[in-house]
């Protein structure tokens, strides 16, 4: 029987004002903001959705929410009070429970952040990527960089005292100097937590189609090292590849993805993986995409189901736990997949003679990280 993992939940709001050149989202353009979103008929098909899923719950409380998009932040405090309200009807929430919005610069105003904290959202993610006016009109969003200045204190003076900001670098023309200079502006707003990323083309993006012109890979490593120093010397402790946390304020949602856990995913185009416990079965499933698809749909929108088979799960374990600096026990290997430890011996022994896996934990050594791909290359399916 596997052991059941802790649950979270996540939402998604398919909309947005805008499609960045980059993005590779479920997210569906809107034009005219939230008094054009069927706000009332979504917020019912969240509800039947959820409804459809609570078998999987198992007796568990949730241990966070996550609202992404598109924007969130497009719609109603009332919205969210209503939702979240539902929500704890239906399935226990800890008492602690993490609750975190997606929000963007330009769709909000101090009073919407005022709603959003009395819904019950703890936790906001402000969706930043640059300061640099340039560099925003690059990646197509629809704020400047003063206007993200205004919403971050918006948010703070509202009563949001633990928020995340998005920042890409490695952006097109930018310099090491510019990327670290972007970076420190974004500190100075004393965020409690970082996701710096480096801007990645994805399939089926604009970018794709007609990429733009990228810094050099020297450039790119250079920004990486400057960065990672600069943001330890502000206090931020590097906990996963591209998330930076001060003391106790990791993101506990995406901890708990990057430690196998279990999540039901409602909203158009959601994803869900949970553990059925009496079967020793994990199962993956997601939601119909097209948001008229998903409205229409009844009485539930669950397509895809797939069981994870049994040699993939270890190499899809250590996918997500080796993203962490400090990995993770050996004991949760067991506990999250039901399989030996035994079984990852012979890679786990290579590895750690090379000096890229450390002694009886699943953690890479900081070479390892450096070289994450190849460590990860030693467990694909045949491989464990």
């Amino acid at each position: 029987m596997l052991e059941l993992p802790p649950l979270s939940l996540y939402i998604h709001i398919p909309w947005c004002v805008r499609k960045c050149p980059y993005c590779d989202f479920n997210s569906h353009v809107n034009s005219h903001l939230s008094k054009a979103l069927p706000e009332q008929d979504y917020l019912q098909a969240l509800k039947r959705d959820l409804e459809s899923d609570l078998d999987f719950v198992q007796g568990r409380e949730l241990k966070t929410i996550f609202i992404g998009g598109g924007t969130p932040s497009l719609m109603s405090g009332q919205f969210y009070t209503d939702l979240l309200q539902y929500i704890a009807t239906r399935i226990p929430l800890k008492h602690d429970i993490e609750i975190t919005l997606e929000a963007n610069p330009g769709t909000t105003e101090a009073k919407r952040f005022e709603a959003y904290l009395k819904a019950g959202i703890n936790r906001l993610s402000i969706g930043v990527q640059s300061f640099e006016d340039e560099h925003l009109k690059q990646l197509g969003r629809i704020h400047s960089g003063a206007e993200a200045a205004i919403a971050i204190g918006q948010a703070k003076r509202a009563g949001f005292s633990n928020f995340n900001l998005d920042l890409m670098h490695g952006l097109p023309g930018q310099s090491v100097d510019a990327a670290i200079h972007d970076l420190e502006q974004a500190i100075s707003h004393q965020p409690t937590h970082m996701s710096w990323y480096q801007l990645t083309i994805e399939p089926n993006t604009e970018y794709f189609r007609r990429p733009p012109v990228l810094p050099e890979d020297d450039a790119l490593w250079a920004i990486q090292v400057a960065g990672v120093k600069a943001l330890q010397r502000h206090g931020f402790d590097q906990y996963e590849v591209s998330a930076f946390a001060q003391p106790d304020h990791q993101a506990r949602h995406n901890l708990n993805y990057w430690e196998f856990g279990d999540y039901i995913g409602v909203g158009a185009g959601a994803h869900s993986k949970l553990t059925i416990n009496d079967s020793k079965r994990i199962l993956r499933y997601r939601k119909a995409r097209m948001p008229n698809t998903y409205l229409l749909a009844k009485p539930d929108n669950r397509i895809g189901f797939e069981q994870i088979h049994q040699e993939d799960l270890g190499f899809e374990f250590l996918m997500n736990a080796l993203r962490l600096n400090q990995g993770v026990a050996e004991s949760m290997f067991v506990q999250r997949t039901g399989l030996d430890v035994k079984a990852l011996e012979p890679q786990l022994g290579e590895l750690r003679g090379r000096g890229l896996i450390v002694g009886k934990r699943l953690q890479t050594t900081e070479k390892g990280h450096l070289f994450l791909n190849s460590v990860l290359e030693k467990f694909a399916r045949n491989g464990i």
